[in-house]
């Protein structure tokens, strides 16, 4: 996998005498037969770069899929923030990723732009991939251009069937098969659970003495209860987290005041360069959710480093851990404690192995062109939309 250089190879890299890129205009009936290289576009959400510079699952996964997409040959243009780095085609919406942009005050208007900038371009593609929740089923629904849409986010949410119901032809593409459960009845075209770069991390020892806590603080992430199951097992818990301006509180409330606890260390939001040694030199990551979690890209991050995971049942983690060979599934703080003491039974070897065999870059983007050349060879074959159950809620 290449290293991402800004507006560098041109993934739609056809270029003429003055450097302007050239289009080759495609029969459109023959966009349903191509068997070659794809032209794909990838629409990422704005309020991270891509690649993020810190916290950013969702912009992270577009940004190694479009770069491993680009090696295989195929040309792909990404619609993304301005300060993006890709050696795909990149169109920019504004110059800053939306959470680093101090004159951004309506999310939404950017966003806005955003499709205005794919529907312009649209007849270029044979296929535009979007990872921008639902924002874009009423223009999907009138595009010529087959499309997908991956959901990155939790779909339990009463307000969401009623969006779902309305438009459950568009051809959407879960990231782990709990995520689906509330929706069972949608136009999935398959699950794709995320993949890192094979060379992200590597088999370390774990030999720093600590517990490891990595993503988002806030209630759901389950941070006070990784500082307790941490001080039970009398092992040092460094944290690696990001505070949302909406989990201020329940930061300044609850965990600030856990913080002074012996063998607490928080070291705050960082980096993807820094985590393979956070990480690699763990004891164990804690992954103690209270929430059904899509996927948890955390818990592969530490399996790329030989480094097991501790982790509650909640939405993807059955699918992830592999109890008692990459980690522990426990139901309690209590049981998080125990397993603490049975981690130097694992394998690190095993664990990072599970990552390579199931967890990698080319798995992911090979899935993905397999689910592409589907929609691009039947773009019309989605579910008719009285097959939806109709579901009531309570707002309506």
């Amino acid at each position: 996998m290449t290293h991402p250089t800004h507006n560098g190879r041109n993934g739609n890299g056809n270029r003429n005498g003055n450097g302007a890129t050239r289009y080759e205009a495609r029969d459109p009936d023959a966009r349903f037969s191509h068997d070659g290289p794809l032209r794909i576009a990838q629409v990422a959400p704005l309020y991270e770069s891509v690649p993020p510079t810190h916290y950013g699952g969702t912009e992270r996964i577009v940004s190694y899929l479009t770069e491993e997409l680009v090696d295989l040959g195929h040309e792909v243009t990404l619609f993304a923030s301005g300060d993006s780095v890709t050696s795909a085609r990149l169109v920019p919406i504004g110059t800053r990723a939306l959470r680093h942009s101090e004159s951004c005050h309506d999310p939404l208007a950017a966003h806005l732009l955003l499709l205005e900038r794919v529907l312009q371009e649209a007849d270029r593609f044979d296929l535009i991939h979007f990872h921008c929740d639902y924002l874009h089923f009423p223009l999907s629904r009138r595009l010529d251009v087959p499309s997908l849409t991956t959901l990155h986010g939790r779909l339990d949410l009463p307000d969401l069937v009623p969006v779902y119901r309305e438009f459950s032809e568009i051809p959407l593409v879960s990231i782990s098969d709990a995520q689906r459960a509330p929706l069972p009845w949608a136009n999935w075209q398959g699950t794709v659970p995320h993949g890192l770069p094979v060379d992200f991390g590597k088999l370390s020892k774990g030999r720093g003495g600590y517990l490891a806590f990595l993503g988002r603080v806030s209630p759901e992430k389950g941070l006070d209860r990784a500082i307790e199951i941490a001080a039970k097992a009398g092992i040092p818990l460094k944290i690696a987290a990001k505070i949302d301006r909406n989990d201020r509180n329940y930061y300044a409330t609850v965990i600030r005041p856990m913080l002074r606890r012996k063998g607490v260390e928080f070291l705050g939001e960082i980096g993807e360069a820094d985590k393979p040694k956070f990480l690699g030199d763990a004891f164990a990551l804690l992954f103690p959710i209270d929430w059904p979690e899509p996927f948890g890209l955390v818990m592969i991050e530490a399996l790329a480093c030989g480094t097991p995971v501790i982790a509650f049942p909640r939405g993807s983690v059955p699918e992830i851990i592999e109890h008692g060979v990459t980690g522990y599934i426990v139901d309690t703080a209590e049981q998080a404690v125990r397993a603490v003491g049975r981690v130097s039974h694992l394998s690190r070897t095993v664990c990072r192995a599970t990552f390579e065999a199931r967890f990698g870059v080319p798995r992911m983007a090979s899935d993905y062109v397999a689910i592409y050349r589907d929609r691009i060879r039947s773009p019309r074959a989605v579910m008719p939309r009285a097959l939806a159950p109709s579901y009531q809620t309570a707002a309506e």
